[in-house]
């Protein structure tokens, strides 16, 4: 009983405080032949192909624009990496340890440039029994050739030698490849 004497006590005051007079909308109905909707249709499906054209050649334009900087005739790129080598356990001396975890490093930094210059080739084998993985394998491949870096620092804290490495590589050595 309270709650329907303060339920209409509410809409008394908001009906003397509204300034507008809701009025019902005008509905009119337009009635299109099968025809003419489709052709509609057809015209929207045009107009987004057509659009969707334009996207497609302005980014291979703007690819092609980007590879055409990077390849330039008279231009050269400048490619700096860090190989890390570990000591192997089994060492005579510090000097051999040194010598071969250098080499590693080395043999990391070309790996990295090779990466970086040729791209890296990935190979995935998943093996699954009863519906759960039984052995999931990945392989990567690189295969480049590596000429003309220069080990720039070479640096061995703790059985751990890192070297920089860097090379420059002009239009005419990349497209040789």
């Amino acid at each position: 009983m309270k709650y329907s004497i303060l339920f209409a006590l509410l809409l008394s005051i908001s009906s003397l405080f509204a300034d507008e007079i809701i009025k019902p909308a005008d509905t009119t109905v337009t009635q299109q032949t099968y025809a003419e909707m489709l052709a509609q249709a057809q015209a929207q499906a045009a107009q987004i192909q057509a659009e969707k054209d334009e996207r497609l050649a302005s980014e291979a334009a703007t690819a092609a624009q980007k590879e055409e900087e990077v390849l330039k005739k008279n231009s050269s790129i400048h490619l700096s990496v860090v190989g890390q080598g570990v000591a192997p356990m089994n060492t005579i001396s510090p000097a051999q340890a040194y010598a071969l975890a250098k080499r590693a490093a080395i043999a990391d930094a070309y790996r990295a440039i090779a990466e970086k210059v040729k791209g890296v080739r990935i190979d995935g084998e998943d093996t699954i029994k009863n519906m759960m993985v039984q052995r999931s394998t990945i392989r990567t491949y690189v295969q480049a050739m590596v000429r003309n870096a220069n080990v720039v620092e070479t640096t061995f804290k703790e059985g751990l030698c890192e070297v920089e490495m860097e090379i420059v590589i002009s239009h005419s050595d990349f497209a040789r490849y």
